[in-house]
């Protein structure tokens, strides 16, 4: 994909292909600003926000595909702060954001696919999972106890491919939602330890974040290598050229925020997508309720 014109952004620096060896120490957490100054940040995300909603408006009209966004990141990555400054212009008619929180016992009695297959965008619509499935292969495989509370039979907890089974699962999952109409685009907003120090401390030195922070914040931080391992085998394994990851530096949250909507525009773009057609019939019917209502 060729570079944006606007910003000199390449969304290929930034896709894993199929297969790909996965080594995020080898990933950037910070590249070079897009930028120059916040009020560029400012004009270009407008920009791309007012073709975005011009993109969206043509998804829901034509209402035979939709588009879902799925992000993943350790905490205090900016997920929350990325849909909200990449969305912000689009209209909430045809979006649709779902926050996974601890699964419910409903959700806990079904597959670990279920609760987020109901939560699914419609035909026409812009679907974004704040986490997402891919956390029964992150932060489960990270602390595996979670498992006992899925009342998974014996026989699967014991499978010698447990992990790979999973991975599996999700990416034939993703190819039936691809065959059946929707796009499906992965980031992973990828920060260096020392940023969510840093971003932690602000959580407690400003009052106003203190509702962002607590001790569980902490109590995951102590993971960092295992969950570190665990995206790299997620993102190794479930990659493809239907619904591809695309790990974004997140150290600079600007410039994330232009590379995330840099690749949703194009991703959109790719899509072709134009206004239903109206046949010869169609266009009959609306030329004599025209002359109705001009008497």
């Amino acid at each position: 994909m060729a570079a944006n014109e606007k910003n000199g952004i390449d969304c290929d620096d930034f896709r894993v292909r199929p297969r790909d060896k996965v080594s995020l120490v080898k990933w950037p957490t910070r590249v070079r600003p897009y930028y120059q100054s916040r009020k560029q940040v400012a004009d270009l995300l407008e920009a791309h926000t007012a073709q975005l909603a011009e993109q969206q408006a043509m998804l829901y009209a034509r209402h035979d595909r939709s588009l879902l966004l799925i992000f993943q990141a350790m905490d205090a990555a900016g997920k929350d702060s990325a849909i909200k400054h990449v969305m912000s212009g689009v209209n909430p008619q045809g979006c649709q954001v779902h926050s996974f929180k601890h699964p419910s016992a409903t959700e806990l009695a079904h597959d670990f696919l279920w609760r987020s297959a109901v939560e699914l965008p419609e035909r026409g619509h812009i679907g974004i999972f704040n986490r997402s499935y891919y956390e029964e292969v992150l932060i489960v495989r990270v602390q595996p106890a979670i498992l006992q509370a899925q009342q998974l039979p014996p026989e699967a907890l014991k499978a010698k491919h447990f992990w790979r089974d999973r991975y599996e699962s999700i990416a034939g999952f993703e190819q039936h939602l691809s065959r059946n109409g929707t796009h499906i685009v992965k980031f992973f907003l990828h920060l260096s330890r020392d940023e969510q120090r840093k971003r932690f401390l602000a959580r407690i030195d400003e009052p106003e974040k203190n509702w962002k922070f607590s001790m569980a914040d902490m109590e995951q931080r102590k993971y960092w290598d295992a969950y570190q391992d665990a995206y790299e085998r997620c993102i190794r394994a479930t990659s493809t050229r239907q619904a591809p990851w695309y790990v974004v530096p997140a150290d600079d949250k600007a410039n994330a925020h232009l590379i995330i909507s840099t690749v949703i525009l194009e991703t959109l773009k790719g899509m072709k997508l134009s206004y239903p057609e109206v046949d010869a019939e169609r266009r009959r019917e609306l030329q004599a309720i025209r002359k109705t209502l001009l008497k």
